[in-house]
């Protein structure tokens, strides 16, 4: 707030923008560990943009986001009794999300975004999905065993299609592990479109 409380001042000197963006993600996990799988989500969030000049500038976003992936677990099950079955386990984790991108302006309407994203976490939660003998059962619950705290890389871009309206692709690659244990790392594919003040 305090953010955009100071661009909101400094808007009579042209070099400061703020708005909200909303977007779908595409998470998953990666690592070397255990075979992963990709699921939809979403976030929602606010940036504040500061142009050094009309080709660079700095975007610093707070974002509120769903993440999160599947594992595949039916390797595990093999003993006789489950042949022909299938496991998975899905995650479903929030973080709040502050992303530093620096922007280079290639044209006008199209910036290059590159920068660093810490993350924390605020919501853990696991299901166990398990098809025997072709009868499917599920379990939800909290999940303890996720670190605090995820920090990643964005590369992307923005494309300005008016100039209050933009959209915006990213990728977000964690670079700290997920879970406690295991090699298992976040990443994000990021669709979003934002109106800018």
């Amino acid at each position: 707030m305090c953010l955009l409380l100071t661009a909101g001042a400094a808007m009579a000197q042209k070099k400061f923008t703020y708005g909200p963006k909303v977007g779908v993600d595409l998470t998953n996990f990666w690592g070397k560990d255990l075979p992963h799988g990709m699921q939809f989500n979403y976030q929602v969030g606010a940036f504040l943009e500061y142009y050094f000049t009309n080709k660079f500038s700095i975007a610093p976003e707070i974002v509120f986001a769903a993440q999160g992936g599947k594992i595949d677990m039916t390797d595990y099950l093999d003993t006789p009794v489950y042949i022909n079955s299938s496991a998975d386990m899905s995650f479903h984790f929030n973080y709040i999300n502050l992303p530093i991108m620096l922007r280079f302006y290639a044209i006008p309407k199209l910036s290059i975004d590159f920068g660093p994203q810490i993350g924390f976490n605020v919501y853990s939660k696991a299901t166990a999905k398990a098809k025997v003998n072709g009868r499917t059962e599920s379990y939800t619950d909290d999940f303890d065993g996720v670190r605090s705290v995820d920090v990643g890389l964005g590369l992307g871009a923005t494309y300005n299609i008016t100039n209050n309206v933009f959209v915006q692709g990213r990728y977000t690659m964690g670079l700290t592990k997920v879970f406690e244990a295991g090699d298992v790392y976040n990443g994000n594919i990021q669709l979003a479109i934002g109106y800018r003040f």
